[in-house]
């Protein structure tokens, strides 16, 4: 099918539907910096908003609107982000569905200081590939079964929880409530939730954005798919095979590793400890 030309969709044709990748990890595991990677590689990050074909959306910007009384926990580090119950489903669901169909949707802006959604939003155009990242963005079904390539960013507990201390310092938090929060709501979640859900990645990224072999071939992946081969996971789709047809990456076919449906591809060193 032919691409939406420089200025944005043709009106009269819909948009090709995307390719939507779902990013997860632990906190601070490194999965926007990944996202932003993979968009550096594709030439991505320097192109007008209105006219990219890969971009990255945050499951951070569908905090649910707090209380009166949970934003009061929230500004003493006493409201557990981490649990699925922080985040509205509904409308990341919805919005989600409307960019697989290839419509333009407004995404919610969230404010990390105050803990609250703003007034205005994000006007996100279609694309071609979507990067969805997020702690638990494979914990809802209805969510996970809706991407047709699950990431999963494994990083060492020590170095998320200092890259945690560092990120929340710069937001203003005292070290003390940072530490307290990881302690009392951002580890168990983390165990109870974001960590069961591994299982589900076609792809385990350890190390994040230092493990460049693993991005590399992630980044030819999407690329295969910006250069037209978009209409064979479609065809597979529609022909049933399964949840959908994923192209094996160049490098991984010789190898005869294939992403296939409920296969992992687990691209990790042999040497690292388990």
């Amino acid at each position: 099918p032919a691409m939406a030309s420089a200025g944005g969709p043709d009106p009269e044709r819909p948009h090709p539907k995307p390719f939507l990748i779902g990013v997860s990890g632990g906190t601070a595991s490194g999965k926007s910096t990944v996202c932003e990677k993979i968009m550096e590689l594709l030439g991505q990050n320097e192109v007008e908003q209105r006219q990219r074909k890969v971009l990255i959306l945050s499951q951070d910007s569908f905090y649910k609107v707090l209380t009166a009384e949970q934003q009061a926990k929230a500004l003493k580090g006493q409201y557990n982000f981490d649990h699925p119950d922080a985040f509205d489903n509904d409308l990341m669901h919805s919005t989600l569905k409307n960019i697989v169909e290839g419509k333009t949707v407004e995404v919610p802006t969230y404010d990390f200081v105050t803990h609250s959604r703003l007034a205005e939003t994000t006007v996100v155009y279609p694309a071609d590939v979507v990067l969805f990242e997020g702690i638990l963005v494979f914990y809802n079904q209805d969510i996970r079964d809706m991407f047709h390539l699950r990431l999963f960013v494994d990083t060492d507990s020590d170095v998320r929880l200092s890259r945690r201390v560092l990120r929340d310092m710069k937001r203003g938090r005292d070290l003390e409530q940072i530490l307290t929060q990881y302690t009392t709501f951002v580890k168990p979640a983390f165990e109870e939730f974001c960590l069961p859900t591994k299982k589900y990645a076609d792809v385990i990224i350890p190390r994040g954005v230092d493990n460049m072999v693993a991005i590399n071939l992630i980044v030819q992946h999407i690329q295969d798919i910006l250069n037209g081969d978009i209409c064979k996971w479609q065809r597979g789709a529609l022909n049933g095979h399964g949840r959908t047809y994923k192209r094996p990456f160049p490098e991984q076919a010789e190898s005869g590793a294939v992403l296939a449906a409920g296969k992992r591809s687990h691209l990790e060193s042999s040497s690292r400890p388990h």
